[in-house]
Parts: C-alpha cells; structure tokens; sequence
C-alpha cells in the first residue's frame, strides 16, 4: 500500500501535509506554495489546469474556470440560493435535479464532485512529487456542519481521484489535533474555523492524548466569500448609480474582475485603515470605456458586514449550550482559515470569550497537518492518542403525519449505536417504508432526506401489533447504517445509507474511469509538449555549442559540424510545424550524436593542450596558432616552430637568454618521430643578412617560410640587439655564454 497524507479541501485553498518521522510536515507545490487554490479551469488549448495556473485566466477565461465549488457538493439545485448562484461560470440542473457546472470548451458538464476531484488529484501528485512515492490513501476534512450527503460527495470526489479515503474528519477537530499534540495539560477549547465558504465552532476537551469533542456548531453557506460579496455588491452599486450598468449581470469578465477586487481589498483591510479600488476599463458603452476608482474604508466595511458577523455568534452560542459551558470555563481559543484574520472577526472573539485568541498555529495550514497527523494515527504511527468525534446534525426516522423521530441527537460521541421500536399505521399492512431523515426541524420534510427502503414480509395484523426494531449505527468515519427487523418473524432488512450522496454508484464508477481516461489524455499532451520544448531546447543549446567552440578553436574546426546541426535544426523546426513527431524523434536523436561527436573533439583537443604543458597552452589560446596546419613541426617540441624564431618571445621580457639556431637541435626533433625539414644546398653567403643561404628552408618545405632577423649589413658600425630593443657598437665582443652582444 502507499503512502497517506492528509488533505484540507478548503474552498479557497487546499493544503496536503504528511506525517515524517513522527511530525507532520506541509507539502509545498510545484510553484512553491504551501497553499493550492481550489480553483480548475480549461484552457484555450482544453487542457486542464488546477491550482494558481487556473486562477490567473480567470478573468479572461471565466466561463471555463471554476472556483468555490465545495458549497455545491452533496446539495440539490433547489437548495441553492440565489446569492450563491452569482458565479461567473454557469449553473444549471440536470433531469434529477442536482447541479451540474456547465464547461463550453469541452462541451459537457461536470458534477461538483468531479471538480473537486481534480483539485485532490493535484494535491497527490504534489505529495508523490515530494515523498517520491505512490500515494493511494487519504484522510479529508470537511466542515464539522456538513450533513451526511454533503460528506458522502466529499467521499465520492476522493474515489473519483483514485484515492481510498480512509476517514472523513471535521476540520475543528483537525485543528484541535495540531494544537493540542504537544500539551500535556488538560484544558478546554474552542475553534473558530472561518473558511473561505464555510463556518465551524467546535468545543473540545484535551488532555492525557485524548481529544473529544464536546459540541459542534456552524453555517456551511457562511464564509469568507460572502464578505468578498458585500464588496463587489458595493461596488456594483455604485457604478449602477453613475453609469447605470449592473456589471454583475452584463459581463463575466466584469464581475470576475469585481470579484478579484473585493478579495484583495479584504486583505489589504486587515492590515490597513484604507484601501484603493482601481479597475481601469471594467466595461464599454457608446460614450466609451469606464472605470471604477473608488476608495474603502475598514468602518465601511465592517458596516457592510454588520449582518454577517451577527450570523457568527449564534453558532457560537448554541456550541457552548451544547457543551455545557460558559466563555469562562474555556481555556484556549484556536483561530483557524483565513478570514480570521479580519480585525472584526477577532474583536467577535474577544467579546464573547473574554480571551486574546491564540495565534501560534497557521490558520492556513492547521487542519491539514491535523489530518495529517489523524493519517499517522490510523497508520500507526502515532500512538496513545485517541479521537471521540461527534455527530454534528440529529439522526431520526419520519412517522406517521411526517413527524420526525430523532434517535441519535447533535453532538453524539461517535461511533454510536441506537434503536427504537415503530409499529404499523394501518390494519394488515405487510410493508413499511422507513425514510431516514437529518436536520433539526420537528417536521421531517423540513430536514435532509438522507434515504428511504423498504421491510416487507411483515404478518397481517392489527396496527400497533408489530414490532419493528430501527436501529442506526454511525462508525468512526461518519457512515450511518439503518437496519430495519420484524421482532415476530425475524424478517430484516439493512442498508448503507448511500443515497444521501448526489450521486448514483454507477456515475461515481462513470466518472472515475472518465478521471483515469483523462488522466492519460492529460499525461499524453503534457509528454507531447515536454518533447516539443526539449526539441526547442536542443536546437537553442546546440547552436549556443557550436559558438562556443567556434571561439576557441576557430572556424576551421567546426565547419563540418557547422553544416550538420543547421541541417538538422532546420529539420527539427520543420518537423515541429507539420507535428511529424517520428521525423522529430529522428531528427533529435542525429543532433544529440552531431554534439556528442564535437564534445568527444573538443575533449581531444584538451587533453593534446594539456600535453603540450601549461605555456604552450597560453601561447595558443593568445596567438592562435594550430599546430595541425603544420605537420612538419612536432606538437612537442619545445625548439621553435619557426625554424629559428623562438617559440616563446615572451620569454624575452623575464630576461631569459634566447637559444641558439644550430643543426643539432634538428638532429633531436628525429627524437619525436616527425620528419626533418629539407633544405637547398646553397654555399653562397648572403652578405645582406649576415647568413648562410642553407639555413633558410627550402621553399619546398610545406611550412612557409618565417620572416628572417634582419641585421644591418657588415659594413655598419652598428649591430641590434636580438631583440631589437637597442644598437650597439659594432668593436663590441659577442659573448658566447648569453648568446647576445656585449
């Protein structure tokens, strides 16, 4: 089996963290965030692309990129707001009335639960990425007010990605484990988990490594995105006032840009008192472009969220009923997702608890390196650590005049078994229907049906005569099972209550073969476009070669490899254009060859200078002298290749004597193996140069023949030095030993 991490599939951001010898370590990815934004578009060319790459064609690809679609998962169409409608992308229902999100680049429509499979996919393949590995299990948080069909969609979206989602955990308790790891101390505490689209308050009690949870409360359609909302409503206001255009209606784009605008004034007023809204050409008319500048004050905004903030203290203060507590009995208040950050949501906090909240723990990343750690607790590899979730929605059956029966209240340590006994409601009935319902409502068509079977079989008899045994048995991972049995005849009948997900089984196993079948259309593209960037590459980097030896080693050297690799470049480019990919495969592999040919060259080149020593080196990287134009004259030899002319001139300026032109030093290039330069006999003496014909190569020699030193005649009554540098007087002696006049 593979590796399991623990994944926070918020509705902004999405974490991934794994435990590591015993700690939970965040998973940073490919762009290098620790954070992934929950956000899967389709580009122009219908390519997928999940996270931050997504994000940025928003604006100019609305349609076809989707975000906050976690509040979508495990609802019906009807049950959507009209606030929650207002997306740039579209909506709609299907024949059975769940949402489906229209995508017009590829023509079809996904299910919520197929987009959120997307963003847990990318998040493996970040965690295989980092621990290098397969990764194959999951634990997934979901809000602690998700009702059951809201967590069986989340268990649905992980099969869709391919993962074995091993518990659904609430993100309060994922927090509190983050927290409360290292504490030692018994002590009470409460989590404020405000998301980007939904809203948690948890109790817990902590101590001795036992974490229960005491009450859950919450708003899965409240978070931080409906503070963005009032912001973009203001400002569609106002531009409604001076130019009488609603952009939330009259373009997409718009009310994308809008969107993105009213995010980063939020944050900017977490910081700061004011902040600038700038949108230069949010829209045309007949008398041309407009612009929205405008300024934001953080009272303005507070004052638009007055109402908001009033729906985060009744979940607060119906957690601590349940629990049995007062603000003062809590010891530590946890914050957690980003829109606590706002100064209104901690002043909430304060006034309620009478506490400063504590803020060593990242709110951004505190639930998945709780689910991750909750991963090392079913792995074994944490130990002496034990969870008591709850329910955090009542359980019950509806009866006759559609009352509801609740068997299993809120806040129900998990797991939990309960039963009742239920009778018929008319003579002879031989069949009931039991309808499993979840909510808090007294009437059953109030709640969220979460499924219905049926117990047949039952002995004719008066009503109120049978006995019918329901029972409900929740386990850890939150999966209810209803079990229904005749007390007279035995007869019984059970089942998973699966039908609370909006999805059938036969469009999850659809839609996780599509996933795979996409999943190697996508790996299929990527290679493609990895193989047409490395072949852009290779040309680029074989051309840049081809310059650089050029400039070290001459033109000469690399005209043959010079007219290869144009060639094949050419053929690559070519090859490129008309998507010829086996042309390209050939083309590329001849190129790698070409190169590894003129490495092997240049290789032996370097190896011959290294032979030559450390100043014939020099020498030629200064002079660019090449020896292979002059066969005659062996590599080695350290006598001149001039046939009288120093090799080294330079060494003149050290003061070095220079050595004497003299027939033996021929006689010991023989030594060497190279052939001896041929001369012309000739005894006549040239009076001019003051030197025997002989001594001068004869022009037959393949090496042309060097400029010789020039004295002045033997009249003068001077002489040069042999450097040129100075005359001196002809009476003077030559001295034998320096090789030079007096």
């Amino acid at each position: 089996m593979g590796k399991v991490v623990g994944i926070d599939l918020g509705t902004t951001n999405s974490v991934v963290a794994v435990m590591e010898g015993g700690k939970p370590v965040v998973i940073a990815n490919s762009e290098g965030m620790r954070t992934t934004p929950s956000v899967v578009g389709f580009n122009k060319d219908g390519e997928l692309v999940v996270g931050q790459m997504a994000r940025r064609q928003a604006v100019l690809n609305p349609q076809n990129t989707y975000y906050g679609v976690k509040r979508f998962m495990g609802r019906k169409y009807p049950e959507l707001t009209p606030e929650s409608k207002q997306v740039p992308y579209t909506i709609r229902r299907d024949e059975y009335g769940s949402i489906k999100i229209k995508c017009p680049r590829l023509k079809k429509d996904f299910a919520p639960e197929e987009i959120s499979a997307k963003i847990l996919r990318k998040l493996a393949e970040e965690a295989e990425r980092y621990l290098g590995e397969p990764v194959t299990g999951a634990v997934i948080t979901v809000p602690a007010y998700f009702n059951d069909s809201q967590r069986q969609a989340t268990r649905d979206a992980g099969r869709i990605a391919g993962l074995e989602v091993l518990r659904i955990i609430n993100e309060p308790t994922a927090a509190s484990l983050a927290y409360g790891l290292d504490q030692e101390r018994s002590q009470k505490i409460l989590v404020f988990d405000l998301g980007g689209g939904t809203f948690d308050v948890s109790v817990l009690e902590v101590g001795d490594g036992v974490f229960e949870v005491r009450a859950t409360s919450g708003d899965t359609q409240l978070g931080g995105g409906d503070f963005d909302k009032r912001i973009v409503d203001w400002l569609a206001e106002q531009f409604i006032e001076q130019e009488g255009i609603d952009l939330r209606k009259a373009d997409r784009q718009a009310l994308q840009r809008l969107t993105e605008a009213a995010e980063k004034a939020k944050i900017e007023l977490s910081g700061v008192s004011v902040t600038d809204i700038n949108l230069p050409f949010i829209t045309a008319t007949e008398d041309g472009p407009k612009h929205i500048e405008t300024r934001l004050t953080r009272p303005e905004f507070e004052n638009l969220c007055g109402d908001l903030v009033s729906r985060l203290t009744r979940p607060i203060k119906r957690a601590l009923n349940d629990a049995r507590l007062t603000p003062v009995q809590i010891d530590e208040v946890v914050l957690v997702g980003g829109g606590t950050r706002m100064p209104m949501i901690k002043a909430l906090v304060r006034s309620f608890i009478d506490k400063e909240p504590n803020e060593n723990v990242n709110p951004d990343e505190v639930v998945a390196v709780g689910a991750a750690i909750q991963s090392g607790i079913l792995a074994g590899e944490v130990k002496e650590i034990l969870l008591l979730d709850v329910t955090p929605l009542s359980l019950g059956l509806e009866t006759i005049g559609g009352v509801t029966k609740k068997l299993i209240p809120r806040n129900t340590t998990i797991p939990v078994r309960r039963s009742d006994i239920f009778s018929t409601g008319e003579n002879n009935q031989t069949m009931v229907e039991v309808h499993v319902v979840q909510g808090e409502r007294e009437m059953a068509k109030d709640n969220k049906s979460l499924g219905r079977f049926k117990l047949t079989g039952i002995p004719p008899a008066p009503r109120g005569i049978p006995q019918v045994q329901v029972a409900f048995d929740i386990d850890a991972n939150g999966i209810l099972q209803v079990t229904a049995r005749d007390r007279t005849t035995g007869r019984e009948q059970s089942v998973v209550v699966q039908g609370a997900s909006t999805l059938s089984e036969g469009e999850i196993n659809r839609m996780i073969n599509e996933a795979a079948e996409f999943a190697e259309e996508d790996r299929q593209r990527r290679e493609r476009i990895e193989k047409r960037n490395k072949a852009k590459a290779l040309t680029d980097q074989a051309l840049r070669r081809l310059k650089d030896v050029t400039l070290d080693f001459g033109t000469q050297f690399t005209s043959g490899y010079r007219r290869q690799i144009e060639a094949l470049n050419a053929e690559i480019m070519e090859s490129l254009d008309k998507d010829d990919e086996r042309r390209l495969d050939r083309a590329q592999a001849d190129l790698q060859d070409v190169l590894y040919e003129l490495n092997r060259e240049v290789r032996l080149q370097y190896d011959d200078e290294e032979d030559e020593g450390i100043f014939d080196s020099i020498r030629r990287t200064l002079v660019g002298d090449d020896d292979d134009d002059y066969p005659y004259t062996p590599r080695d030899s350290s006598y001149g290749n001039d046939y009288g002319t120093p090799r080294y001139p330079e060494r003149q300026d050290y003061g070095q004597p220079q050595p004497r032109y003299d027939e033996r030093r021929y006689d010991e290039r023989q030594t060497y193996g190279s052939p001896a330069p041929r001369y012309e006999r000739n005894d006549r003496y040239d009076d001019q140069y003051d030197e025997w014909e002989e001594d001068r190569p004869s022009p037959r020699s393949r090496r042309p023949s060097p400029e010789p030193r020039r004295y002045p005649p033997k009249d003068s009554d001077t002489y040069y030095t042999r450097d040129r540098s100075r005359r001196i007087p002809k009476e003077n002696q030559w001295d034998e030993e320096d090789d030079d006049w007096f």
